[in-house]
């Protein structure tokens, strides 16, 4: 639950015929009665109840999953005087219950379902996603059409709710740049809604009258006001006739909803915006009205923005980071029902001339005129802006989500038609759209300075969406993907294992090749080398080798690099540290040799530039000292040092932060180029890829790739032996923070090949894991004091060594009742233990997970490439799978007080405990603090 940042920020089985295909859902598929087929773009298609609710299908057997959106066309941009707040509020509140479903979190949690919701300015959007099953898919569909009319809004569970919601609220408070964000949104508008925060005004939030809330509920949460997405795997005749019978009983309401007319005037001079916080880093920003998502000219500006704010190769980054006036430069559009905004911005070094940078951007910004695009950067734009629509749209899970925002646009088609608008954008309507909007006199920055003629951006209307989709149809090159059954018996039947032996050592592959939709595929890549020893006082050196494999080879710039990535439309994510470094690759399937040759291009010849070592330096020392202010980073670094021993030139050692900034400080490129030369080569290499891919291609690939490389050091897992750990509490002070962070630890000595791994798993799921958990029922819905509380644990596949975690963030001046409850909790859990129906349950929704996980790609890609190192196939999952159903209450009950030991729990708790609200004592001064640790 959330409300919704702007899209570049947020960085997701059934009965079907034969091979599961279906067609774009053809007219002569039968409807309901009352049921209206009104449009079909690429597979998808809308209906229209008798009552106003319209429906899209989006059908779709290559992952037997399914997700399902509703979307309320009612967001912040509804709410008027003192109701700042509702619809993120309504947004929580569906989640409490009607009279038939209370708690359905919870209820989700228990059939396995992913779900969640989140409110925008435009929209709420309620989605989940299941392992694919037609009585899941029923009763969901069910549960929608309850809360939709039904859901109670009740006194009592909105002071329960309350005070999450003020954690959620002071958890974004925490951030310098979204408090920014928000406060230049208000300033850049005058009367249009869009100026509001979306989580609202504290004052309305906390003095929000029930009354008020349930109207609010019932004037926009109607099936004349909302839209249903189904996408996946499912049988779209079935499904249409259960949604029929869920909603179709619904009446269509009488109310008219209220006209929206109010239109932003053009603005006509510069606005400014000062923030003073404590902790984080400098910024500077500015933001510019924009057309709406629908217009024409929304297209061309995102091209623009992309242009203007890629890395390396953006306007800003070239002209800000080399000459050391930004450690960071980003830029994002906001695509809304209504005209909406750009921002741009630069994160700064402290010390950074502030003014000097705000300067550099603005004037780059607006100097287009004088400086024009060229087609090579729209070309490379577009790349991007494509390879990501791409991997949107191959994602059956991710689609309902990016037409729930096409929705809050204004139709769900834009999702479609946006994508043409980039295809065939051309050089003159980016440079017009970028030089028409990004003027001085539409601007919101850090001052204000009255000027005398002022230039003037266009006037902005809203879209014509009728007379835009009148002949609209879409891609005609669309099709779907075959049906994928990801139990482990087929996924291991399907893959092929093998090695590949070359002549300077081994690779071990797992390649599972299937059709998918998009034709993409999700690769992993691993190389290992070397052991504890050997790396001794190479710890900062193994990780910053790894960082910067991508700034550049002997032939290729890092944007030369970039471009080839991108002009494959493929992500790759590389990372490397101690004695591994790892590649996770996204890419259409026939281009994916490609993607592979280029990768162990990149792995074989880093030249480590020195202008890219200095940049990244500069980024490290940033991210560093914003960590040092933050109450997470804070705890759990404190925490990750309690009890770790090991020498600090040893690669397990966790340093402080000022440890970490004086390393970072030692970093010179001999020693990367040194390191890369000793450690980087052949001989323990695995390879995983799971999609739509040529096998025999790819191995070339990798042998052609791979041939002459030097052989690296042999390899040898680093350990991680158990340790007794004494328990001890540690409380870090963090000045003008509104959110606390709580977190604690106990040492095991488990493997997972242990008897008690599998109930020890099934315990952990169900004291903080999942929604119906011990801890998430007392602390966030009984207490309703913390946003997030959840435990984890951790267990090693190689040896006895495993830790217990529990986490909550939280006000600070609840921290006493936090502390308690969760220590009530596990005593609770200790002297009673789980009941049956509590071990029933959680084995059937922990199943629903494990399922749905094995339906996702680049898990399957990712879990290979674990398998092949520990020497396991997912018969290992289907073992685990099977000792979970076997489970009693009485095996759980056992392990749980055999392991669970709350006296050997060591804690952090990070926070402002000072605040005037807390009397000006500390927080353990107004009642017995009462950790796990104690």
């Amino acid at each position: 639950m959330g409300f919704k940042l702007p899209r570049a920020w947020r960085l997701l089985a059934g009965v079907a015929t034969g091979l599961g295909l279906w067609s774009s859902l053809p007219a002569w598929a039968a409807t309901p009665p009352g049921v209206t087929q009104t449009s079909v773009v690429e597979g998808i298609t809308e209906y229209q109840l008798n009552n106003g609710l319209r429906v899209l299908l989006a059908p779709d057997a290559s992952k037997p999953t399914t997700t399902v959106n509703m979307t309320y066309l009612v967001g912040a941009r509804d709410e008027n005087y003192g109701q700042t707040g509702m619809a993120h509020l309504l947004e929580h509140m569906l989640f409490k219950g009607t009279s038939t479903t209370r708690n359905a979190l919870g209820e989700f949690s228990r059939r396995g379902l992913q779900a969640n919701g989140s409110t925008s300015s435009d929209r709420t959007n309620y989605f989940a996603s299941f392992a694919a099953d037609p009585d899941t898919l029923e009763w969901y569909l069910g549960w929608q059409a309850d809360a939709m009319v039904n859901s109670l809004i009740a006194r009592e569970d909105l002071d329960s709710e309350m005070t999450v919601v003020r954690n959620e609220m002071e958890s974004g408070e925490n951030s310098p740049f979204r408090v920014l964000m928000q406060k230049m949104q208000a300033a850049a508008y005058q009367w249009h809604n869009y100026g509001k925060s979306t989580i609202g005004a504290r004052s309305d939030v906390e003095n929000v009258d029930v009354a008020q809330l349930r109207a609010f509920y019932h004037q926009y949460y109607q099936p004349d006001n909302a839209v249903l997405i189904v996408a996946g795997k499912f049988d779209p005749d079935a499904t249409l006739a259960a949604i029929s019978e869920a909603f179709g009983k619904l009446p269509r309401p009488e109310r008219k909803l209220p006209a929206r007319y109010t239109e932003e005037p053009v603005q006509d001079g510069e606005r400014a915006v000062t923030l003073r916080r404590t902790g984080g880093t400098p910024l500077v920003a500015a933001m510019y009205h924009i057309p709406a998502g629908a217009s024409a000219d929304f297209a061309a500006f995102d091209l623009a923005t992309q242009i203007l704010t890629d890395t390396p190769s953006g306007r800003l980054y070239g002209a800000m980071v080399p000459n050391e006036l930004a450690a960071s430069v980003f830029g994002f559009t906001f695509d809304q029902h209504d005209p909406g905004l750009v921002m741009f911005g630069a994160q700064l070094q402290p010390g950074m001339p502030q003014e000097k940078s705000l300067a550099s951007l603005t004037d780059t910004l607006e100097s287009l005129g004088e400086h024009p695009f060229t087609q090579a950067e729209l070309d490379r734009a577009r790349s991007q802006w494509l390879s990501a629509w791409e991997q949107t749209y191959s994602d059956p899970e991710k689609v309902g989500v990016a037409l729930s925002e096409a929705i809050a646009s204004g139709d769900w088609r834009l999702f479609f038609l946006q994508r043409d608008r980039v295809r065939d954008a051309k050089l003159t309507e980016v440079q017009r759209v970028a030089e028409a909007y990004l003027v001085r006199s539409n601007r919101t920055e850090g001052r204000y300075v009255p000027t005398e003629g002022p230039r003037r951006a266009p006037a902005l209307g809203t879209p014509d969406l009728a007379a835009i989709f009148k002949d609209y149809k879409g891609d005609p090159d669309f099709r779907q993907a075959e049906a994928f059954d990801p139990t482990p018996l087929n996924i291991d039947n399907r893959t092929q294992r093998s090695t590949l032996d070359l002549p300077n050592g081994p690779v071990k592959l797992a390649l599972l090749p299937k059709a998918t939709r998009g034709e993409r595929v999700q690769a992993e890549l691993q190389l290992q080398f070397g052991d504890a020893e050997s790396l001794k006082g190479l710890r900062l050196t193994s990780s910053v080798v790894g960082d910067l494999l991508t700034r550049g080879t002997n032939k290729l710039t890092r944007q030369e690099i970039r471009d080839r990535i991108d002009g494959l439309r493929a992500t790759v994510s590389l990372a490397g540290g101690g004695t591994t470094v790892s590649a996770s690759i996204s890419a259409p399937g026939e281009n994916l040799p490609a993607v592979v040759a280029l990768l162990l291009d990149v792995l074989r010849n880093p030249s480590f530039p020195q202008p890219e070592l200095d940049e990244y330096l500069r980024q490290s020392v940033t991210a560093v000292r914003s960590a040092m202010t933050e109450p997470t980073a804070l705890a759990s670094r404190a925490l990750a040092r309690h009890g770790n021993d090991w020498p600090a030139d040893d690669i397990r050692y966790v340093p402080t932060f000022d440890e970490s900034l004086k390393e970072l400080g030692t970093v010179n490129r001999k020693d990367l180029v040194d390191f890369h030369k000793r450690f980087y080569g052949a001989g323990a290499i695995s390879f995983s890829a799971v999609g739509d891919f040529d096998s025999a291609k790819v191995q070339k690939a990798l042998k052609d790739g791979l041939a002459g490389w030097r052989q690296a050091p042999g390899y040898t897992r680093v350990s991680d032996p158990y340790r007794e750990i004494k328990a001890a509490h540690q409380d870090i002070d963090t000045p003008d923070k509104a959110n606390a962070f709580y977190i604690a630890r106990m040492p095991l000595a488990l493997r997972d090949n242990d008897p008690d791994f599998v109930p020890l798993y099934l315990a952990n799921f169900l004291l903080g894991t999942s929604e119906t958990s011990r801890l998430w029922n007392r602390v966030r819905e009984k207490e309703g004091l913390s946003y997030n509380v959840r435990s984890s644990l951790s267990v090693s596949a190689y040896e006895p060594s495993a830790s217990w975690t529990v986490y909550a963030i939280f006000a600070p001046q609840n921290r006493a009742r936090l502390e308690t409850a969760i220590s009530e909790e596990l005593a609770r859990v200790l002297k009673e233990g789980f009941s049956a129906k509590e071990v029933k349950e959680g084995v059937a929704a922990l199943l629903n997970y494990r399922r749905l996980a094995r339906a996702q790609d680049d898990v399957l890609a990712s879990t290979w490439v674990d398998y092949l190192d520990r020497g396991r196939s997912f018969e290992w999952s289907a073992n685990v799978d099977r000792a979970i159903s076997a489970l009693s209450v009485e095996d759980v009950n056992a392990a749980l007080r055999r392991h669970l030991k709350p006296d050997a729990f060591s804690s952090v708790t990070a926070g402002d405990f000072t605040k005037k609200d807390l009397g000006g004592k500390p927080a353990e001064a107004q009642a017995p603090a009462a950790a796990p640790a104690k």
